[in-house]
């Protein structure tokens, strides 16, 4: 199992956790996104994409073989949500708005096995995934899964460093998007730059992760200089969208410059 926990490994290994947003169903996607190279992880979003918890099973699998971790945000941090996410064999589970350390102790709870938390038994997808026996996943689940909470709220942030403190939470990810509306700032700006900063010196002070959502390779790498560990570079909707749009302008002729072809 521990062998294809890429994204744990990696950052243990203090490598950067690199992985991009999937919100379309179907494992054709992931594949072909994750066979370009490089990526260590991917974010399969139940949560705000086209993805229900029918898909998980199959996206998790891709990436897997792919050489990524499947990394599932459910859309809310219920118990059953997590609970079905981890069972289809995900690497580890993200949760949206999480506000205070009693919120996160609940989501390490839900994502652990007795005696630790209250997790249900039934990982009956997750050998398959991992290319282990089920006592291997069994043993180990608890250890080797990822626990990641978002930051993104004017709570959260106010109570960040208590919320880092939580044991067995791995990972502070911020969405950069949620939390300048949540905090009514501008996007950039002074103050939500401040809230991002503090995050990220909390989740180290604690020896947690950071993470950050980015929406591009530029940005991505400028939160990595910044010292986070593990960002995301794009989204696959966005991608897509982006590059038709390129395409139809060299068409028309209203895009004159840049590469027209497709390697």
């Amino acid at each position: 199992m521990e062998a294809k926990t890429y994204l744990r490994n990696a950052l243990q290994a203090k490598q950067p956790g690199l992985g991009f947003w999937c919100t379309l169903p179907g494992a054709c996607t992931i594949s072909t996104v994750l066979a370009t190279g490089g990526f260590n992880w991917v974010l399969i979003d139940a949560e705000h994409g086209a993805i229900t918890d029918k898909d998980y099973f199959d996206l998790s699998l891709a990436a897997t073989a792919a050489g990524a971790s499947p990394i599932i945000r459910v859309p809310w941090n219920e118990e059953w949500m997590i609970k079905r996410a981890l069972d289809a064999g995900a690497h580890g589970v993200m949760t949206p708005m999480c506000h205070n350390a009693e919120d996160a102790k609940k989501i390490v709870s839900f994502s652990k096995y007795p005696p630790t938390g209250s997790r249900g038994y039934g990982p009956m997808f997750c050998p398959p995934v991992f290319g282990c026996k089920g006592s291997e996943y069994d043993s180990q689940a608890d250890e080797k899964l990822l626990v990641i909470v978002q930051i993104e709220s004017r709570q959260g942030v106010e109570n960040v460093e208590e919320i880092a403190k939580v044991p067995g939470l791995d990972v502070l990810f911020i969405g950069p998007f949620d939390l300048a509306k949540q905090l009514n700032v501008q996007f950039g700006g002074e103050e939500h730059e401040a809230a991002i900063a503090k995050t990220l010196k909390a989740a180290h002070d604690a020896g947690k992760v950071a993470a950050i959502f980015c929406s591009n390779g530029q940005i991505a790498k400028q939160r990595l200089d910044q010292g986070f560990d593990m960002v995301s570079i794009a989204v696959d909707n966005a991608c897509l969208a982006a590059e038709m749009e390129r395409q139809m302008g060299f068409a028309t002729g209203t895009t004159k410059t840049g590469d027209r072809s497709y390697s």
